[in-house]
Formats: C-alpha cells, sequence, structure tokens
C-alpha cells in the first residue's frame, strides 16, 4: 500500500536478482586464472582469452631463434677463431668452451632480473634485444674486413689486433647476455600461460615442456646443419647474417602475442628474501629462542602472503633452525622488518630453495658428458669418413645433428605414446614422476659413454682410420640426445614445479647454470688429465687424434656417470617435495562480496 513500486519489481529486486548477480559472478571468477597473472591490460587474466596455446606458439618461436642463433655460432666459433682470427686450436676450443660456460651460469643474473625487478616478459624482450645486438654486431665483424686480420698467406699467420679482438668479443659477451637473460624466463614464462589449478590447463602445461624442448632441438638442428652448411659453401657472413635476422624476427613475432599472454608481476629479490631469514633465524638463535608450536610462528592473516603476487606456503618440519625466524619474540616489536620477524612463508620459500640443492648438485655431472658433443665428438668426427654418397660430404658441425634428431623422434613419441601407456599403468598423469625421468636419462648417459669409449678405440686400432664411417659415432649420440632428452625435460618440470611463485625464474636459471659450469669442469678436467698424463706431447690428450688414448677418458666420464647416478638415487630417495607436506597455510576466506568486486573490476 502507498508503494509506487509494482509488487513483482519487487520480487525481482530482493530474490531474482541477487541470485544471478551471484551467478554471473560466480560464472566470471570460474573463467578467471588463479595463479595471479594479469593481462596486458592488469586485470586478472581471462582464461578464455589468454594464455594456453593461444599464447605458448609466440613464445616457442622466439626459442627456436634463439637456440638456432647459439647453436650456429656454438659449433663454428672455433673455426672461425682459428681461420680467421688466427688463434690455435687449443685457444680457440677453450674460449668457445668458457664463452658456452658463461652464456648459461649468466641465467643467474637474468633471472634475478626477472624475478626482482622486470618480470620476465619484460626481462625476454629486453634481453632479446641485447642478444639481438650481439648478432649485428658478429656479423659486421665477419664482413667487414678491417674488424680481422689480413687472410693468412704464410705461416705465422699475422694474429687479430687488441682492437679487433675486443670487438669479436664484445659481441659474442652480448650474445652471453642476451643468453643469459632469455633462457631462465622463457620457459617459465611458457609455463606461466598454465594455470595450474585447473587440471586441464595443468595438463597442457606439462604438454608445453615436451613441445618446448621439441623447439630447442628443432632450432639447434636447423643451426647445425642448414646453417653450418649456408656458411662453408656461402661464408661466414651469410653463416651469421640469417641467425641474426631470425633474431630479429623473432623479436617481432614475441611482440605480436602480447594481447594474448598472462603475465606475472615482478615479487622482488628472492635472494634478499633468504638473505632476511638467515639473519633472523641466527639472530634469534644467538638469543637463544627456541621453536615452539607451528600456530605460534608468525604469518601474515591476509589471504595472500607479504610476498607480492605469492600464495601462501604450508608449513613444513624440515630445517627447524630457519623457523626461529618466523618466532615472535616481541608482541610489540615492528611486524614489519623481515631483517628481525620474517613469515612462514618467506622461511618455507628459502627452504624450498635449500631441498632441490641436493637434486641439482647430484645432476651436474651429466653435463660433463654433454660437453663433449661440441668438442671431442666433433674432433672424431673430423677425422672420420663423412661421405654420404659420392658427391656430398657431411660438415662435421653438423654431426650433433644425430642427437638433436633422436630427440625430435623421441618427444612425440615419448608425449603421444609412452605417456598415455604408463598413465594406464600407473595412474600417474604424466606416467612417470620428473625425478624417475631425470634418473632414466643418468642412466643411460652412462651406455653413452661407454659407447664412445669402444667406438673410439675401434677407430685407433683400425688399419686405415681416416676411412672409418663418421655413422660409428651415432650410436654415442642417439644415446646422449635420448639422455638429454629424459634428463632436460624433467628437469624443466621438477624445477619448476619444485619453485615456489617467487622463484621461478631462480629455479630455472638453477639447472641451466649445470651447464655452464659442466663446461667449465670438462675443461679442467681436460687440463688435469693431459697435466698428470704427460702433457699434449706424450698424454692421453694430444693435438692429434690419432696418437690421443680420448677411449681412456670417455671411460673416466662413463665412471663418472656411474657414480653420479648412484648419488643421485640416493638423493632421490630421500627428497621431499612440496606434494608431501602435511602443513596447513593460515588463510582468511575471502567472501562473495570480495570476490564480486575482484569480478566487476575486471570485467
Amino acid at each position: 500500500m502507498g508503494s509506487s513500486e509494482p509488487a513483482g519489481n519487487t520480487y525481482d529486486k530482493s530474490f531474482i536478482q541477487p541470485s544471478m548477480d551471484k551467478f554471473e559472478v560466480e560464472s566470471l571468477s570460474k573463467n578467471l586464472v588463479s595463479n595471479g597473472c594479469v593481462d596486458f591490460r592488469g586485470r586478472t587474466a581471462n582464461k578464455l582469452a589468454t594464455g594456453g596455446w593461444k599464447a605458448s606458439p609466440f613464445i616457442i618461436v622466439n626459442e627456436v631463434a634463439e637456440r638456432l642463433a647459439f647453436f650456429a655460432i656454438a659449433v663454428n666459433m672455433v673455426a672461425y677463431l682459428v681461420f680467421e682470427m688466427h688463434q690455435s686450436l687449443p685457444t680457440a676450443a677453450t674460449h668457445v668452451s668458457d664463452w658456452i660456460g658463461a652464456a648459461y651460469v649468466l641465467t643467474i643474473f637474468g633471472a634475478f632480473m626477472a624475478d626482482a625487478y622486470l618480470g620476465r616478459f619484460k626481462t625476454i624482450i629486453l634481453f632479446s634485444c641485447i642478444y639481438a645486438v650481439g648478432m649485428v654486431l658478429l656479423t659486421l665483424s665477419a664482413s667487414i674486413d678491417s674488424l680481422r686480420p689480413p687472410i693468412c698467406t704464410a705461416r705465422p699467420c699475422i694474429l687479430a689486433t687488441n682492437g679487433q679482438t675486443a670487438f669479436l668479443y664484445g659481441a659474442l659477451a652480448l650474445i652471453a647476455l642476451g643468453t643469459g637473460g632469455i633462457k631462465p624466463c622463457v620457459s617459465s614464462f611458457g609455463a606461466d600461460q598454465f594455470d595450474e589449478a585447473d587440471e586441464k590447463e595443468a595438463q597442457k602445461k606439462y604438454a608445453f615442456f615436451n613441445w618446448f624442448f621439441f623447439a630447442i632441438n628443432m632450432g639447434a638442428l636447423f643451426g647445425i646443419t642448414l646453417l653450418v652448411y649456408i656458411q662453408e659453401k656461402a661464408g661466414w657472413v651469410w653463416g651469421f647474417g640469417i641467425p641474426t635476422a631470425a633474431m630479429l624476427g623473432s623479436l617481432i613475432v614475441l611482440a605480436v602475442g602480447i594481447p594474448f599472454y598472462r603475465y606475472k608481476k615482478p615479487m622482488g629479490s628472492p635472494f634478499t628474501r633468504f638473505l632476511q631469514v638467515i639473519v633472523a633465524s641466527v639472530r634469534n638463535h644467538c638469543r637463544g629462542v627456541e621453536v615452539g608450536l607451528e600456530d605460534d610462528l608468525y604469518e601474515v592473516k591476509t589471504k595472500e602472503s607479504n610476498i607480492l603476487g605469492a600464495s601462501k606456503l604450508p608449513y613444513t618440519a624440515q630445517y627447524r633452525f630457519l623457523d626461529k625466524a618466523a618466532v615472535v619474540t616481541n608482541s610489540e616489536a615492528n611486524t614489519n622488518n623481515r631483517w628481525r620477524l620474517c613469515t612462514v612463508t618467506q622461511v618455507e620459500e628459502f627452504k624450498s630453495f635449500i631441498r632441490v640443492l641436493p637434486i641439482w648438485a647430484s645432476t651436474i655431472a651429466l653435463s660433463l658428458s654433454f660437453s663433449q658433443l661440441s668438442t671431442f665428438f666433433i674432433s672424431q668426427a673430423r677425422i672420420m669418413d663423412r661421405s654420404l654418397g659420392p658427391n656430398f660430404k657431411i660438415p662435421a658441425g653438423s654431426i650433433p645433428v644425430f642427437s638433436s634428431i633422436n630427440a625430435l623422434i623421441l618427444v612425440p613419441i615419448y608425449e603421444k605414446l609412452i605417456v598415455p601407456i604408463l598413465r594406464k599403468h600407473n595412474g600417474h598423469p604424466r606416467g612417470i614422476t620428473s625425478l624417475q625421468r631425470m634418473g632414466v636419462g643418468l642412466f643411460v648417459s652412462i651406455f653413452a659413454m661407454g659407447s664412445a669409449a669402444l667406438v673410439e678405440k675401434k677407430r685407433r686400432d683400425d688399419s686405415m682410420p681416416l676411412t672409418m664411417s663418421v655413422f660409428w659415432l651415432f650410436p654415442q649420440f642417439f644415446l646422449m640426445g635420448s639422455a638429454e632428452v629424459f634428463t632436460y625435460v624433467g628437469q624443466l618440470e621438477f624445477f619448476y614445479n619444485e619453485a615456489t611463485d617467487g622463484t621461478r625464474s631462480i629455479s630455472s636459471a638453477m639447472f641451466l647454470s649445470e651447464i655452464g659450469i659442466g663446461s667449465w669442469l670438462s675443461t679442467a678436467l681436460v687440463k688435469i688429465i693431459a697435466s698428470a698424463t704427460g702433457g699434449e706431447e706424450r698424454g692421453w690428450l694430444r693435438n692429434d687424434l690419432n696418437k690421443s688414448r680420448v677411449d681412456y677418458f670417455y671411460w673416466i666420464l662413463a665412471g663418472i656417470n656411474v657414480v653420479n647416478f648412484m648419488v643421485f638415487l640416493w638423493v632421490a630417495r630421500r627428497f621431499k617435495g612440496k606434494g608431501t607436506t602435511d602443513g596447513t597455510i593460515r588463510v582468511e576466506p575471502m567472501q562473495l562480496d570480495q570476490l564480486d568486486k575482484e569480478v566487476r573490476r575486471n570485467h
């Protein structure tokens, strides 16, 4: 009575409209990612419009171009330093090994920049530009005569000047820096395109890791076959110019995908947070602080952690000494000073990092064997019969194609055939765990180096070693490629899954740094063995491969792989990952009106 509003409308607003609002909020919220990613406008990313396989191809193309350029340089640079810059073979080989090692160790710096300041996408773009500049300078070094010493017409050759050498090394330094910035971010950025809380997208993420590795080998395949052949037939300018153009083109492709990507904001320096945990725990320990119940440890009372963009982590009972950093010693003290009091999440983030270090350390030795793919394996190929038919001779630098082709074949077979069979057998969504996959790779590497030793002994004992077909090297390349497929992809999955929201790039850099450390360790091992066995004139590793005992060197590597495999099994059996914790996460429930505000803000 007295109301100007019809009864029907009053009924609609009091019942139907709120229900529809709630339905709309819940419907829209299902389409939003739960991993903190945003779209290029800064809104919470929508699964229907961003990420997944809509975004991944752009990222994969960038990786193909980067790997094409890197491998085209890596397999050719020794020859360029020897024939164009007039360096000795041992010196050139050492410089290239050191350069490859630096490129991969610099991934730690790239990951730090991504996690602390730039975010993964901006880091990829910035360092891709640095990479491209280095490629342009390298191409100029090959095309401008004044940037190289004159052609050698008589021994001794005129050496490169300090300026010429500095220009070339400057170009290589920029390429190494670019590699260091791109490599740790691109795989993590690709994985960010899949929401782990969505079961369907989580499965696609693991498939992405396999196809990402496929892309790496596709780039390597083009780099060590097509570009090596072009370099031999058309010269250094074309050999370096084509990958330069490919790198510049990949920047354009990467930029085209900007509307489709999901982005994670930088969360601050993880190393600073790690140091804060160490300082706070040591400080409290020196003051006699003891750890009581889990509920007595400090944690912020908000839904999200105090680490920007990172979810809270459950408490674990491992490394309890570090829990002292989260013990509240003075209830009236400033709880925002992380050098005195850390949250449970911050402590657990550091624990997660420490937890994977034994796995990381127990797989470094494998990189020693991988280093031989671009050194002694190719040196063997150079003095073998590389004829393929009456009119074609395989370039020595293209021999690693045996390994790359194996990876290109094995990845689709594993993803489409082996994984479904194993999944039906044991119920694991990926067929086998990441650690099991890494173990298979480490086991296969033993036979790879054993095969290499046997083939090298046969080559040395052959009455006409120069006529022995290069295809005798196929088993060692094939087995090493198989080891790489299992170990590398297993490491991609493992380090990404075990990382926290704020340490994804750093975790990717950890296993990539193994390759660099392996290159440096390989150089050190060669020098130690050469010195211990009589030097370059009488030792196992001489300038003349036919007078060397490289087979003994391969057996040493096989023995190292055996010991490494046993250590890995011991470490892996005792590993407790993120999924094995019994702890709880202390959070405040998110009310419907809060979710309503979030959905309406983004839509």
